[in-house]
């Protein structure tokens, strides 16, 4: 199978979150199984880009569309990375989604359409790479959810012209590309397509309903939250638009790059350890209290988070029961950044404990790393989560979390409360300040518990969440999708 995959940003090269690891992870994997697979991102300023480069196809400005070149890169994993060049576009300090102030950039719809217009391009007989056609075009979250659009008009000229099937993956339904409605002249958009039917939110334009109205088939990444999303609860405005695409929307829990988070090969922590020989995991937690400051016990349960600072991700209510965990002999040690009030919060938590609480704003891949195999138990309580990855990387680790029963950590962490024989981590009871101190309190006293602890850890440590069985069945939705088109 020929499958493109489109993209705002791909680990390594560009990040700013989960959608980067699995356009990194997920693309290599599939073709390791033997398909033609090809990942089309822009070419931001200043990425480094190591590999195999082959032609440069140039592409003439058309219509509102400037020039660009299409560079051809050997990714070395078995992945051809097709490089968006267009210096009007995307050469320019910031990152995919703002610029340099932290402002959104002023042409974000454009940069992001023409990312759309050449993914869709890719899956014609007008494709610009010589000899190659997608036989189905992947598209991600909302920049990327006019290509199922483009497709369409593709096909709807008479004679029906042959174009490759469409996949949108939703990876955050909050986030949704919406502009205003005067913004459809400058991607192209014909006027039969702005209605309620078609592009149009509450008078604007969203490119992600786009893409959710004209994909052959859609994807959100864990099962759970493929049902949270057709609900008033979680659905954002467009759980209408879901409950009637239902038939062709699938949940497929997202992976992990086995490889690069695996305690036995780790480079970035200070010990490696596996769950046959836990011993390198006290000798980490005791290197990360002594990194951040914190008392070496280890007589304390040392808690670690690694996120964005938001009340989405529950971190008011990590505030909410810090004094109760640090009165029980607890510890907390924080990476990220986020919303003012919740990181002035923590500073000041850390200020007057610090012999027992941590927090570095940023992020440091070395320390996320350090965080997950120095902590004795991760902290995830999300409002809500559409896959989530850290919940896999504790368990991986030996690190049990404590999660929200929402979304992938639903779907992902197995309660060790109602399961003892199975359970992977603490699932709350509810979502609020209360669920997350019982849950705490049922963590600490299993820690206290040395062998059941131990058995804990092991169980999370044997699951398996490498890509391989989610790319299996992200290759049925693709020839559901191809099929669909055809149809």
């Amino acid at each position: 199978m020929k499958i493109l995959f489109v993209t705002p940003e791909c680990a390594p090269y560009v990040k700013t979150g989960g959608l980067g690891d699995v356009s990194g992870a997920l693309p290599a994997t599939l073709a390791a199984q033997g398909h033609e697979v090809r990942v089309l991102m822009p070419a931001y300023s200043g990425m480094q880009v190591s590999g195999g480069a082959g032609i440069a196809v140039e592409i003439p400005a058309h219509g509102q569309w400037p020039r660009a070149q299409l560079l051809q890169v050997e990714a070395g994993n078995g992945v051809t990375l097709l490089l968006l060049s267009c210096p009007e576009l995307y050469d320019r300090a910031g990152g995919p989604y703002v610029d340099a102030t932290g402002r959104d950039h002023h042409d974000t719809a454009r940069r992001f359409g023409f990312l759309c217009r050449i993914g869709a391009a890719l899956g014609t007989s007008a494709s610009p790479c010589p000899r190659w056609r997608a036989d189905v075009v992947h598209a991600n979250d909302w920049p990327c959810g006019l290509a199922p659009l483009y497709l369409a008009q593709a096909r709807s000229p008479a004679p029906h012209e042959p174009a490759a099937a469409s996949v949108m993956t939703i990876h955050n339904l909050a986030f949704q590309g919406v502009f205003p409605m005067d913004t459809a002249d400058l991607v192209g958009i014909p006027g039969h397509w702005r209605g309620i039917e078609g592009v149009e939110f509450w008078g604007q334009l969203s490119m992600l309903k786009a893409g959710l109205q004209f994909a052959d088939a859609i994807t959100t990444v864990s099962p759970t939250y493929a049902r949270e999303i057709q609900t008033d609860a979680f659905g954002v405005g467009l759980q209408g638009v879901l409950r009637t695409k239902a038939d062709r929307l699938t949940g497929i829990l997202n992976g992990i790059d086995t490889q690069l988070w695996n305690p036995a090969t780790d480079q970035l922590i200070p010990h490696r350890y596996s769950a046959a020989d836990l011993a390198g995991k006290a000798l980490n937690k005791a290197a990360l209290q002594q990194r951040c400051g914190l008392s070496v016990d280890p007589r304390a349960m040392l808690f670690g988070l690694v996120s964005r600072l938001t009340s989405q991700k529950g971190i008011d209510l990590v505030l909410g029961v810090l004094d109760a965990t640090l009165a029980s002999g607890g510890q907390l040690v924080v990476l990220g950044q986020g919303e003012p009030a919740l990181q002035d919060a923590l500073l000041a938590a850390a200020h007057v404990h610090p012999a027992a609480v941590s927090l570095t704003l940023g992020f440091d891949e070395a320390l996320a790393h350090q965080i997950e195999a120095g902590a004795d138990c991760f902290l995830m309580p999300s409002r809500f989560e559409p896959c989530g990855l850290n919940q896999m990387y504790s368990q991986a680790y030996g690190t049990p979390p404590i999660v929200t029963a929402t979304g992938g950590l639903a779907d992902s962490v197995v309660d060790a409360t109602t399961q003892p024989g199975t359970g992977t981590g603490f699932v709350m009871r509810s979502q609020n300040t209360a669920g997350l101190e019982q849950a705490v309190g049922r963590a600490m006293t299993a820690w206290r518990d040395p062998p059941a602890w131990r058995q804990l850890q092991r169980n999370g440590m044997g699951r398996s969440f490498a890509w391989t069985e989610s790319a299996a069945r992200y290759l049925e939705v693709y020839q559901r999708a191809i099929d669909s088109a055809q149809g």
